[in-house]
């Protein structure tokens, strides 16, 4: 069982880190950068939310540092990406899900690390939130966008709400593997209905 739980934790840890790759690539595609610019754009959504949470933790060198392998994963992500992008007709919805994808996959990584470090829910949640988000806030600076987590969009909400989620199911006894995939699966679906129906926080002025 213990190996089962390791093995969804390296899924979703490649799932994220080929989605958000993708998002960076064709975000940075929509700006007509060159390879180089694409690579670094995606390098920075796919590694910056778990860059910031290792320099949080205190965890150094960064996880990216320590395994080539999340490097050689973008690279090629990268690769596919700029080789298939002109027969993707709806670059933007690719984009947004692709996006959607990867803030559920990297909010439930961030948790799970700071459940490694013994910290409190909230603490965990927040770990997450940072974790999730902050790799598409990198990739829409580098781009010259506002990033959605500034916008009326519900983003970072999705994250929160998929954090508690993780620990409420956790602390009920659920099967590891089916708390990763509903946690995911839910803060990727609070992000596409939100957007469907144009839903947001209320403003505060």
């Amino acid at each position: 069982m213990e190996h089962y739980n390791l093995l969804i934790g390296d899924v979703i840890t490649i799932c994220g880190t080929i989605s958000f790759a993708v998002s960076g690539a064709f975000a940075a595609m929509q700006k007509r950068l060159d390879a180089f610019g694409v690579l670094i754009v995606a390098f920075v959504t796919a590694v910056g939310g778990g860059t910031l949470r290792d320099l949080l933790l205190g965890s150094t060198p960064v996880f990216w540092l320590k395994e080539i392998s999340y490097s050689l994963v973008i690279i090629v992500t990268v690769i596919l990406a700029m080789v298939f992008w002109k027969k993707i007709k709806t670059l933007k919805i690719t984009l947004f899900l692709f996006d959607s994808l990867g803030l559920g996959f990297f909010t439930i990584i961030g948790l799970q690390k700071g459940l490694v470090y013994d910290l409190s829910p909230l603490a965990c949640v927040a770990l997450g939130t940072v974790t999730g988000c902050f790799g598409g806030i990198s990739r829409d600076i580098l781009i010259n966008n506002i990033p959605l987590i500034f916008r009326k969009e519900i983003y970072a909400t999705a994250c929160i709400m998929g954090g508690f989620v993780f620990l409420l199911l956790r602390a009920l006894g659920v099967d590891d593997a089916v708390v990763k995939v509903v946690s995911v699966a839910l803060v990727f679906l609070i992000r596409i209905i939100a957007v469907k129906y144009k839903l947001s926080l209320p403003r505060v002025y």
